[in-house]
């Protein structure tokens, strides 16, 4: 397993070392301690996995304060760009984003502590996208910000993946622009 930093501080890619042999294949999806040494906290009391279409955005979500989440994210099935934007206001990379592909064959993980937004663009159908989170869920610090936020103008990479329409929820069409949130990390 390797643990590669990101342009964005804190923000970790997590590659795992793949045995293949005419049964399939074999990797180490998560080691404890080399994800500690690393700064990855151990404690996940949280699991949420999601399916998507191709076209399916979903973000840019974050949870505020106390109930801020760290989130360790892998695809199962399927393909996403997966995207995280630097909330920290007085972050030397505030308002700057990383996208990366995260797929059911590379099986790259992304590790994403508190303080940024993510959200991802589904490559392909029956996309499956699992969420291993530091914290519990509440609904009432739930926020995020808008996945076309002309001010963070995100690459989403639509043409080079053949997707001419997204597809996002009535909930993410309402979240705020980045300026409209405020310092909360």
């Amino acid at each position: 397993m390797q643990i590669r930093k990101t342009s964005l501080h804190g923000v970790l890619e997590i590659i795992p070392e793949i045995y293949e042999d005419v049964r399939g294949n074999f990797f180490e999806n998560y080691n404890e301690m080399k994800m500690q040494e690393a700064g990855i906290s151990g404690h996940f009391p949280l699991e949420f996995q999601s399916t998507s279409k191709k076209g399916v955005i979903r973000g840019m979500h974050f949870q505020k304060k106390p109930f801020a989440q760290c989130k360790l994210v892998r695809v199962v099935n399927g393909k996403v760009l997966d995207v995280v934007v630097d909330i920290r206001k007085n972050s030397p990379t505030y308002g700057k984003w990383i996208s990366v592909l995260l797929s059911a064959d590379n099986k790259v993980m992304l590790w994403i502590p508190e303080g940024f937004a993510h959200g991802f663009l589904a490559l392909e159908d029956n996309t499956l996208m699992l969420y291993k989170l530091t914290n519990h869920y509440d609904s009432a610090s739930l926020s995020g910000i808008l996945w076309n936020d002309p001010a963070l103008a995100i690459d989403w990479q639509l043409e080079k993946h053949g997707i001419e329409k997204v597809i996002v929820s009535e909930k993410d069409k309402k979240l705020s622009l980045l300026r409209d949130v405020g310092a909360l990390f």
